[in-house]
C-alpha cells in the first residue's frame, strides 16, 4: 500500500510548488494564530490555487470558534479538517467535511478509547505530547501505539527523511505528516528535504 504523505505548515508559493513536484498527496495550512506557520484563510486561498487536482488541501485548527472554521472552509477548497485541540466529536462533525482528530501521545493515554470517541473521523493523527499544542518536532515512543486502533492511523511527530522509512516499516501508518522535519526555519520549507522525505517514504513502501 502506498503511504500517503502530507506536507504541513506551508506559507510560501515556492514551498507549495516544491511539495507538489515532490509528489506530496496533501498540503496542510495552519489556521492556529499562535503558530509561526499560521496563515490567514485569504493567504491560504492564494496558495491553494497552485495545488492541482487530486492533491488534498488540509486545514489545521486548535480549539477554534466554529464560525472561524466555517469561514476558512468558505474561503478555500479544504478537503479535510484536522483538529489538534480539545474538540469533541460533535464539534468536529458539524462542518460536514471529513476530519482527522489528533492525539498527543503519552504513557497512560488509552488510544483505543480516544479513537472510539470519534467514530466518524477519517483517521487518528498521532503526535508527540508537549506543553501547548503541536508536537514540537519531537518523536514519541511508537511502541505506545496499540495494534487494534479502530481508525486509520496518520503518524506525525519529529519525522524526517532520516527516520521516516523506519517509521513506515515499523508502524505501517496509512499516512505520514511532516512540518518541521522539512524546514530550514519555522514556516520556510527546504525543498531538498521535502524531496528526500518523499523519496524515503517511497523507498520504505517498496521494501514492505
Amino acid at each position: 500500500m502506498k503511504t500517503r504523505i502530507k506536507i504541513c505548515g506551508l506559507t510560501r508559493e515556492e514551498d507549495v510548488d516544491a511539495a507538489v513536484a515532490a509528489g506530496a498527496d496533501a498540503i496542510g495550512f495552519v489556521f492556529y494564530p499562535p503558530s509561526p506557520r499560521y496563515v490567514t484563510p485569504q493567504r491560504a486561498a492564494e496558495l491553494a490555487r497552485r495545488i492541482p487536482p487530486f492533491v488534498d488541501v488540509v486545514g489545521l485548527f486548535v480549539n477554534e470558534a466554529p464560525e472561524v472554521v466555517q469561514a476558512a472552509c468558505d474561503a478555500l477548497p479544504i478537503n479535510v479538517l484536522q483538529f489538534h485541540g480539545d474538540e469533541a466529536a460533535s464539534y468536529c462533525r458539524q462542518f460536514s467535511r471529513p476530519y482527522l482528530r489528533a492525539a498527543r501521545v503519552r504513557p497512560g493515554l488509552d488510544l483505543v478509547e480516544f479513537a472510539g470517541a470519534f467514530p466518524d473521523a477519517r483517521g487518528l493523527l498521532l503526535d508527540a505530547f508537549v506543553e501547548g499544542y503541536g508536537g514540537g518536532g519531537h518523536v514519541f515512543d511508537w511502541t505506545l501505539i496499540p495494534p487494534d486502533l479502530p481508525l486509520y492511523l496518520v503518524l506525525s511527530g519529529g519525522l524526517t527523511a532520516e527516520n521516516v522509512g523506519d517509521a513506515v516499516r515499523r508502524v505501517r501508518p496509512v499516512a505520514v505528516d511532516v512540518s518541521s522535519g522539512v524546514e530550514m526555519g519555522k514556516g520556510f520549507k527546504d525543498h531538498s528535504k521535502i524531496a528526500a522525505f518523499v523519496a524515503a517514504v517511497r523507498k520504505a513502501d517498496e521494501s514492505i
